[in-house]
């Protein structure tokens, strides 16, 4: 078995594979081939591949002989339309957004692992990317926007004067919010919380931040940990609510995503005009249309004095540690689809495989990206 890692295309500085992983996987029988130059980005240097027991090869020479292929996303156009029939792709495809990309690999004969799709279940922790690149998320956004603010964030009392401590409002409580909030408060700002699910409350108060309740939101019990769409009377509650929070709001986190579809628009034209200048927004859903109405992905936005930042990839900024929790979420994953003697073994049986497979032998898989296929 050999498993091919290539370099990422540019403006990803992470790489799916580092040579701890690599170390690990060559005890298993499996032969690690990896493109000059991979994880330089990561400060992973291809003489400490080598010692790990890789090989450095050419993208060519990956894409043609390799048995397994690993890039975080999908390779230029150029160089994935050379991958041969039957290879085996894994990475961060985000196939519910990319359906006729989907198509296109299903015809070609791939077989796509696409790790965002893996169910978000108790068992499947350790190998939730997701959760791991978006606690980086989380943590760097607070950084980021601790340096955009022109004020401080904790309180100081001086012989000069007080300095009141900065007002955070953080809208989202998955794994990238509470990481917000845990950072946030490290800098000593006040932190209000927002989400549409009451359960994560216990966890929004633990950190020190108030929870900002609206009732009457959908049950997202059944979304296996993902959000879900709203009714119009709640979207208005919530409206209203959050309109509250942001005008008093230094900052304000947005992470709102609902997979398969375009980010939940939570901060108005109108809510911004309320905001102080100088106030920041960092949105991290910005990849995906964004959570204010003026987001633009990769583009820091100036809308009356208030500055709205949208990145999507804040992981990509730390790509030393956001490399290796992802080369160890794909190590045991990789441990669900290979043999103790690294012989491909695919177990459909097996739910996390079946969820995080998305084509194979020329179909649809996963059933979720199926669905969106079928209402295109």
């Amino acid at each position: 078995m050999i498993a091919g890692v290539l370099k990422e295309k540019p403006g990803e500085t992470r790489v799916s594979l580092v040579p701890e992983v690599v170390k690990q996987l060559s005890q298993m029988s499996v032969t690690v081939w990896v493109e000059q130059g991979a994880g330089a980005s990561a400060f992973y240097t291809d003489d400490a591949y080598i010692q790990a027991g890789a090989v450095i090869k050419t993208a060519m020479e990956i894409i043609t002989q390799a048995d397994i292929l690993f890039s975080l996303q999908l390779p230029e156009k150029d160089l994935w339309e050379q991958i041969p029939a039957g290879k085996v792709l894994i990475g961060v495809f985000q196939p519910l957004y990319h359906t006729q990309q989907v198509a296109q690999w299903a015809g070609r004969g791939f077989t796509i692992f696409s790790l965002d799709a893996i169910p978000r279940t108790t068992r499947a922790q350790s190998m939730d990317v997701l959760s791991s690149q978006a606690n980086i998320a989380g943590y760097k956004a607070v950084l980021l926007a601790a340096y955009a603010y022109p004020r401080y964030f904790p309180m100081f009392m001086t012989a000069a004067g007080s300095i009141a401590p900065a007002k955070v409002l953080i809208l989202g409580a998955g794994v990238a919010g509470l990481q917000a909030i845990a950072t946030a408060r490290r800098l000593g700002a006040v932190v209000e919380v927002f989400d549409t699910r009451p359960a994560v409350k216990e966890e929004v108060m633990s950190l020190g931040a108030r929870f900002v309740e609206v009732e009457g939101a959908a049950d997202a019990s059944g979304a296996g940990g993902y959000a879900v769409e709203q009714n119009e009377s709640y979207q208005l509650k919530q409206q209203e609510r959050i309109a509250e929070s942001a005008a008093k709001a230094d900052i304000i986190i947005t992470t709102a995503q609902i997979p398969g579809k375009a980010a939940p628009v939570l901060i108005t034209k109108t809510m911004l005009d309320q905001m102080r200048p100088g106030a920041v927004i960092i949105d991290l859903a910005a990849a995906t249309g964004g959570n204010t109405e003026v987001t633009r992905n990769d583009t820091t936005v100036e809308y009356k004095g208030v500055h709205i930042i949208g990145n999507s990839n804040l992981p990509a900024a730390m790509p030393a540690d956001a490399s290796k929790l992802y080369a160890k979420n794909v190590f045991n994953f990789l441990k669900l689809i290979l043999t103790k003697e690294g012989a491909l073994q695919l177990n459909f049986e097996d739910d996390i495989v079946q969820g995080a497979c998305i084509t194979h032998n020329g179909e649809v898989m996963n059933e979720r990206v199926k669905r969106v296929l079928e209402s295109v």
